[in-house]
């Protein structure tokens, strides 16, 4: 199994801050049956910096001490840049990385209160420049949860997105999972992945996500968020089906 994100990289965000940490969650994700980890921090986001090359180096690093302690996980390069006006230009000038470096996917955090009025046409240029963008944890934006809508727009344009496992098995709230699970039945998101910060209170939870998932929709929902991160490795196009708008009889609260 392949998460997708997750902030295993120790000392440069909120994540691990010490190798020790960084070998704790590593440990774990063995333990879940997780094989592959991207190495997503945060960039721009107003607390981090974390360029290319310095995230390259960190892997290497991180990879390098896992082989040693025999520890069978294999770390591949990616970043978490919140969304900015010059996201393209610093792209151009290899400050971006995308999921597993040299592939066409890339990561696009939103701030968690609103959604930017230029996101539209920035995922627009995103997708001229033959990349495709992924938007984290949608299920975590209060704007999107009180206008789905936006979304679906979105998604039909060409956005992917990727839902936060904890949230899918319920550790944000039973308004941020009800939505979550709303988001997978209206075709609105196309990956499910950790975040993970830590052993503690930001874990994994992908299996017990995907187990949820499986109760609720079947095996072969389970297989399309597994191949997926599969594919995105492998730098090849992933399944999507025909996006749709979240049905729903209220709106639910900002949490």
């Amino acid at each position: 199994m392949i998460d997708i994100h997750c902030h295993i990289l120790p000392g440069i965000d909120d994540g691990a801050q010490t190798i020790e940490d960084s070998m704790a969650m590593a440990k774990l994700a063995v333990q879940e049956g997780i094989t592959s980890i991207i190495a997503t921090p945060h960039h721009n986001n107003g607390s981090y910096e974390n360029k290319k090359h310095e995230i390259l180096e960190k892997v290497e690093e991180l990879n390098s001490i896992l082989q040693i302690e025999s520890i069978p996980l294999h770390i591949l390069p990616g970043q978490e840049p919140r969304i900015y006006g010059e996201l393209l230009e610093d792209y151009q000038k290899d400050e971006i990385v995308t999921l597993n470096v040299g592939g066409q996917y890339l990561f696009i955090e939103l701030p968690s209160g609103h959604v930017p009025r230029y996101t539209e046409q920035l995922l627009y240029d995103i997708q001229l420049n033959g990349l495709t963008p992924i938007i984290v944890h949608p299920e975590r934006n209060s704007e999107l949860i009180q206008n789905p809508d936006t979304m679906y727009q979105l998604v039909k344009k060409g956005a992917l997105t990727q839902v936060t496992a904890s949230s899918v098995a319920g550790y944000f709230g039973k308004s941020i999972k009800k939505f979550s699970l709303q988001l997978i039945e209206a075709n609105l998101t196309h990956f499910i992945a950790s975040d993970a910060h830590n052993v503690s209170n930001r874990s994994f939870k992908i299996t017990e996500a995907l187990d949820e998932i499986e109760k609720r929709y079947g095996v072969d929902m389970v297989y399309l968020f597994t191949e997926n991160a599969e594919l995105l490795v492998d730098r090849k196009s992933v399944y999507k089906e025909i996006p749709e708008k979240v049905k729903r009889r209220k709106v639910l609260g900002i949490f």
